[in-house]
């Protein structure tokens, strides 16, 4: 009933509000979860009269669907549980955002990382069983962000929806440079943080619960096998992730100071 009542005709009008408002207004505006092919139309119109509107789509979009996921046996559809809403394959969402991603009309792929626990946590309690019996309570969102990476790249690139080139740009470069982080972030270069993924294409990875590093217990994404893994990831020339195993530390973290964003009109 979750995506049922938040129909794709309603995310679509909604995302022409904000931007007509944003318009109005005379600043920029950033449309975060986008599912439905019709918010997409309505982010590329507003770019095409010259409008700064930015928009970002997640994973979960791009691979899921109303009538495989959400509609599950039993309780399992609660793990697909998320707003926006996943939107229907039949009707051509998801086909239209890897597009969209092509040509520009979203610039960006985040994850919206909400990692509730399916089963009830030791510490933190239950959490998507409160909606057993009653969906309106189930916790809206799915674990993503430790999967992004790979995710982008065998559904963009090894499945031919993204050249190489415009995945560095959905994955980095584009962010830094909406929000502000260009060129301490988002690409490599003299004076640029050393934040570097080393990935090698060629050796497949297996998601599983039972070996990501979220705190959490499940992934929507469970037996999925990737073309490509991450192999090392740098930030600011530190080791953080080496042959599956986390190396950072609290307090490794640094205060950004964020500039404007760099693609206003």
């Amino acid at each position: 009933f979750h995506g049922i009542t938040r129909p794709a005709i309603t995310e679509g009008e909604a995302t022409h509000r904000a931007i007509a408002i944003a318009e109005l207004a005379g600043c920029p505006v950033y449309i975060v979860h986008l599912a439905a092919k019709e918010a997409m139309a309505a982010v590329a119109e507003a770019r095409d009269r010259g409008v700064n509107a930015f928009a970002e789509t997640c994973p979960q979009y791009l691979y899921f669907s109303l009538e495989e996921h959400l509609s599950q046996p039993g309780f399992e559809g609660a793990k697909y549980v998320c707003s926006t809403p996943i939107r229907s394959r039949a009707e051509g969402h998801q086909d239209a955002l890897w597009r969209g991603l092509a040509t520009n009309d979203l610039q960006v792929v985040s994850t919206d990382h909400c990692p509730f626990c399916f089963n009830d946590h030791p510490t933190l309690g239950t959490q998507k069983q409160l909606g057993l019996g009653d969906f309106t309570k189930i916790p809206n969102g799915v674990p993503a962000v430790e999967n992004r990476y790979e995710l982008i790249y065998h559904g963009g690139v090894a499945q031919g929806h993204l050249s190489l080139n415009r995945f560095v740009e959905v994955v980095a470069t584009t962010p830094a440079r909406i929000f502000g982080l260009y060129p301490q972030k988002g690409t490599i270069a003299v004076g640029a943080d050393a934040d570097i993924v080393v990935f090698d294409p060629d050796t497949p990875h297996v998601i599983s619960a039972d070996t990501h590093h979220m705190d959490v217990d499940y992934s929507c994404w469970e037996g999925y096998e990737l073309a490509g893994s991450v192999e090392t990831v740098l930030s600011r020339g530190r080791v953080l992730i080496a042959d599956g195993a986390y190396h950072g530390a609290p307090g490794d973290g640094k205060y950004l100071r964020r500039g404007p964003n760099q693609y206003l009109i």
